[in-house]
């Protein structure tokens, strides 16, 4: 059966750019407050979607300020079904290239992962949903884009970018590095939302090539990969039909 909604959390490629058709912003406050910006609902590629811009209009939330439980509780209250996220990352591996893209089947999430359990004892077990990952994946395999299938994410805190001492110790379990994903994921299996989410790879982490690691090349690979991110969660919402 067909989701009745798909929630999208889009990433820095993504921005608050994504086109909808009968457009409507949601505007709500959750029990956690409010979300990075309204929610807007409307039709994309046959599917009904809410797009949500993480860091907010004009990527103005730092991603050490992200109210990930607001924005998931807002995905949840509105109605979504599956939610994709879009996330930045860089490279642990020099196979990894810069351009290319990698569907997570795991993560790792050291430091202040968030839950909505704060009052309670809960132990859940955080996952990354099967069906999303391979809407994913072909989506990007049908866009022509280089793309892995699985890989472990980790989660660092941001916004500073890690030391070489951090990506040397990383490298060693994990093959990309970013900020939020580990987050959204663990609260979409707290909500019991299935997720998943298409990672962007737009650098060499620090000290895995020679060249310096400045914010403005991150954000050029981010600039130059939008258009693309855009078609494979395209493809990805028509296989969900």
């Amino acid at each position: 059966m067909a989701p009745a909604l798909v929630g999208i959390i889009g990433g820095s490629a993504l921005g608050d750019a994504f086109d909808l058709e009968q457009e409507q912003a949601r505007f709500l406050v959750t029990p956690h407050g409010a979300p990075s910006d309204p929610p807007r609902v409307g039709m994309h590629a046959g599917v009904q979607v809410a797009f949500l811009p993480r860091h907010g209009k004009d990527h103005r939330i730092p991603p050490h300020k992200l109210n990930h439980r607001a924005n998931l509780w807002a995905l949840k209250e509105i109605g979504a079904t599956y939610v994709i996220g879009t996330s930045s990352t860089g490279s642990l591996k020099k196979a990894i290239r810069p351009g290319s893209f990698v569907v997570p089947d795991d993560f790792v999430g050291f430091w202040d992962i968030p839950t909505y359990y704060d009052d309670r004892v809960v132990h859940s077990t955080p996952s990354l949903d099967a069906s999303l990952r391979a809407a994913l994946s072909e989506a990007a395999k049908d866009a022509k884009a280089v793309v892995r299938d699985r890989g472990v994410y980790v989660q660092t805190t941001g916004p500073r970018l890690e030391t070489r001492a951090e990506i040397a110790f990383f490298k060693s379990i994990g093959d990309v590095v970013g900020m939020t994903m580990a987050s959204e994921a663990t609260l979409a299996s707290e909500l019991g939302l299935p997720y998943a989410s298409l990672c962007t790879v737009d650098n060499f982490a620090h000290g895995i090539v020679d060249e310096p690691l400045t914010f403005e090349t991150i954000r050029e690979t981010q600039r130059a990969n939008a258009a693309l991110t855009r078609t494979v969660v395209a493809g990805a919402l028509g296989r969900l039909r």
